[in-house]
């Protein structure tokens, strides 16, 4: 897949998101669905990453495509000096230690509902205000990814 066919996956994985969060979560406030916004949100930065990979290797900055999602965080910090993607992985890397965590449900059905999951850092809390924060952000880097892989086609 070229870093073009990624984005355009990450796209994918975004507008599914938006459908969870403005539609999904709005009816049912539930923990189990800001937890796919979550999954959603990791697989459309994982398209986001594959993408930049496909680009540095298209640039021919490397060799091959790393398999692991640390390598390849690894080779994305040291072969661009972006700090948005500086911020993007470390976003990734905390939307996957969120993932991957112990949650606890707090004021399910309410406009409150909060998933707290506790990492190795701390509690950290996602109520619907911050899981849009976290989409927003995920948006926002698909965009500047965009605009690194196609600046000419998308000029702002």
């Amino acid at each position: 897949m070229g870093s073009k066919d990624n984005l355009e996956e990450a796209r994918e994985e975004l507008k599914r998101a938006d459908h969870l969060i403005f539609v999904s979560l709005k009816y049912t406030r539930t923990v189990d669905v800001i937890r796919s916004v979550i999954e959603r949100l990791i697989a459309s930065l994982n398209f986001m990453i594959d993408a930049l990979l496909e680009l540095a290797k298209e640039g021919g900055l490397i060799d091959s495509m790393p398999q692991n999602n640390g390598l390849k965080c690894s080779v994305l910090r040291a072969e661009f000096k972006h700090p948005e993607i500086a911020d993007m992985l470390s976003f990734y890397t905390l939307l996957r230690k969120i993932s991957r965590a112990d949650y606890r449900k707090r004021e399910e059905y309410r406009r409150h509902v909060t998933m707290t999951a506790v990492t190795e850092d701390g509690p950290v809390d996602i109520s619907i205000d911050v899981i849009k924060e976290y989409y927003e952000k995920a948006l926002s880097f698909a965009e500047f990814i965009s605009q690194l892989i196609s600046p000419v086609e998308n000029p702002q």
